[in-house]
């Protein structure tokens, strides 16, 4: 008589479903980082350089538009504050830091050509309103920061597509429920009535 082999057990997906969520969690972190790292770091450098009257002038990014550092903070701030919501704010929060990461390359990109800032510089350096700066050239740094705005971006998209199923440091700071004590009602004996007292509740009530 041959034994009916037994059915193999069925492997649970769940193990596999929490490595690949925490791996697009800790993705999301990596691309968030390396994007707002690019960003600020560019914007403190030189994007555009020229002359006047012999002399040089530069102007950096932070000189070009603000825009682009200051959205690369919100972006980083929105990320981090992904552990503290849940739900719907997980697609809110993967919304902003997406806009804050386009809305960065964009301004870079625009900042690529400008040389308006130069020309701020040239007139400064020479103290005559309407001096402009000859001999323009722009470095690389405008799109190092915009290679910074779309990780930021992509940081924010895969917030809202994979976002929800992330851990949240919320339950963990949840008020403890408070443990159902046992009813007094029904002590009878005297051992009852000590255990009772043990426990430090009033036995004559209830």
């Amino acid at each position: 008589m041959t034994a009916t082999p037994s059915p193999a057990p069925a492997v649970s997906a769940a193990p596999a479903r929490s490595t690949a969520d925490r791996r697009s969690l800790l993705l999301m972190l990596l691309l968030t980082l390396a994007g707002a790292v690019l960003v600020l770091v560019a914007v403190g450098r030189t994007w555009s350089e020229g002359q006047v009257k012999g002399l040089a002038v530069s102007a950096t990014g932070s000189d070009v538009s603000g825009l682009p550092g200051a959205l690369a903070l919100v972006g980083l701030a929105s990320a981090v504050a992904i552990f503290a919501v849940r739900g719907v704010g997980r697609y809110v929060v993967g919304a902003l830091v997406t806009l804050a990461g386009l809305g960065a390359a964009v301004a870079a990109g625009m900042g690529s050509v400008d040389s308006g800032a130069v020309d701020s510089e040239a007139a400064k350096k020479l103290g005559l309103l309407g001096t402009t700066a000859e001999q323009v050239s722009h470095t690389a740094w405008p799109w190092v920061a915009l290679l910074g705005g779309l990780l930021l971006a992509a940081a924010g998209g895969l917030t809202v597509l994979r976002g929800r199923a992330w851990p949240s440091m919320g339950t963990r700071y949840d008020a403890p429920v408070a443990k159902a004590k046992a009813p007094t009602g029904g002590a009878h004996t005297p051992a009852d009535l000590w255990k009772a007292l043990d426990r430090g509740e009033d036995p004559t009530l209830g």
